[in-house]
């Protein structure tokens, strides 16, 4: 007897046999064999960007456009590269720009007058000149690295750019307009190091001059040997560090977060600083005309650790003279570790002040204060003191015109000197 066919199977079998014929059929429509190599569609880098390169010395840029350097180059004297025109980016490639002059003379890099848009990057200028420890830079090689002729560049960017030994400046640019120095560094130049409107990240040690020397400075470090700025900021300058033989450590309109050291100036001056620390070993270490915020200043002589008009959260040393000098303190600390005054105020709040031999506090009016002494007065007020405590081992601990709730003591002198009292014995 013969199996029937089921429908539903024979319909499946004439679907799937249709499939496979047009399967078939697709498979036949053409090679799966490509025509050829695929042929290139990226444009290269100099379809892009057009470069000359530059393989010689002396070179002068007339054309705008971008350059790099192929190799190291020297010159026996004068200017290495000239840029004579505007609109010119110079990559440097790594590579060094030197000079062998036997006497320091020309620029490793040359700016004519007035040039705008420019941009050099990515490299070494050397010259071979030294300080002979007496602040005298002489020896061969380039007298600058990045200077210009009589009127400064504008739009001008100088990045990942080292010089060193130039018997005048480092990079030199105009303070006046949009010039920019970032990531670069200076040693041993005999005049400015670093000079631009807005420096960021770049360090200039070993110099005649200024060191740094810009209108917005951040994350910078300047050392000038001679008279010059360590670092110097018409503006700003956040987050620096500037040292100087003789002159300014550091100086900026506002600083934070910035320390400035000096051998015999003011170590950190500014308008307003905070969270700075100043040093001098023979002059005021930190110097504010307006208002100190969480500063030390600390003098290693017979003038000012710290000198403010308003002090906030300060502390000021001083070896000989007063410690932290101010107009109005408030929760400050002034050490004299001599026989000047530990904290000197027209008005005192929540302050402490110490001398050795001198006063410990001393002000027209405070309140909360301590105030203590070796041999002098522990604290004393012209006028009058409310919640505080003066104390002295041979002195006197408490002196003021109007004493309320206030207390002093001394061991062999005299415990307090007070005309009017009030809450107390």
């Amino acid at each position: 007897m013969k199996t029937p066919i089921h429908k539903h199977a024979l319909a499946a079998a004439l679907l799937l046999s249709t499939l496979n014929s047009q399967l078939s059929t697709a498979r036949a429509q053409g090679s799966l064999t490509p025509p050829g190599a695929p042929s290139a569609t990226m444009k290269s880098l100099a379809q892009i960007e057009p470069r000359t390169p530059i393989s010689s010395a002396p070179f002068t840029i007339t054309n705008s456009g971008s350059y790099y350097l192929t190799t190291n180059l020297t010159v026996t004297s004068g200017n290495a590269i000239t840029i004579a025109t505007n609109g010119v980016t110079l990559d440097l490639g790594g590579f060094t720009i030197s000079s062998t002059a036997a006497s320091a003379t020309g620029t490793g890099i040359l700016l004519n007058s007035g040039l705008r848009n420019l941009t050099i990057q990515n490299g070494f200028i050397r010259g071979s000149v030294t300080n002979n420890g007496s602040n005298i830079y002489n020896g061969p090689g380039f007298q600058d690295g990045i200077n210009y002729l009589s009127t400064a560049p504008v739009n001008t960017r100088i990045a990942g750019v080292s010089v060193a030994g130039c018997s005048g400046n480092g990079i030199h640019l105009s303070i006046g307009d949009s010039t920019v120095v970032e990531s670069c560094t200076v040693r041993t130049v005999g005049g400015y190091g670093i000079m631009a409107t807005v420096i960021k990240s770049s360090v200039a040690l070993d110099c005649g001059n200024d060191a740094i020397y810009g209108n917005l400075v951040s994350d910078s470090n300047g050392q000038s040997n001679g008279n010059g700025y360590g670092l110097f900021a018409f503006v700003t300058a956040q987050n620096c560090y500037g040292t100087s033989g003789s002159y300014y450590g550091l100086s900026a309109f506002t600083a934070l977060n910035c320390v400035g050291v000096s051998g015999s100036s003011y170590g950190l001056a500014a308008d307003t600083a905070q969270n700075c620390y100043g040093y001098s070993s023979s002059n005021t270490g930190l110097y504010i005309n307006n208002t100190a915020q969480n500063c030390y200043g600390y003098c290693n002589g017979n003038t000012f650790g710290l000198f403010t008009a308003i002090a906030q959260s300060c502390y000021g040393f001083s070896s000989n003279s007063v410690g932290l000098y101010a107009t109005t303190a408030h929760d400050s600390f002034g050490t004299s570790n001599g026989s000047g005054t530990g904290l000197s105020a027209f008005a005192a709040e929540n302050c402490y002040g110490n001398s050795y031999t001198g006063q410990g506090l001393g002000a027209y009016i405070a309140q909360n204060c301590i105030g203590s002494s070796g041999s002098g007065t522990g604290l004393a007020t012209a006028y009058l003191a409310i919640g505080c405590y003066g104390a002295s081992t041979f002195g006197t601990g408490l002196q003021t015109t109007i004493a309320n709730s206030c207390r002093g003591t001394s061991t062999s002198g005299t415990a307090q000197i007070i005309t009017y009292k009030y809450n107390m014995p």
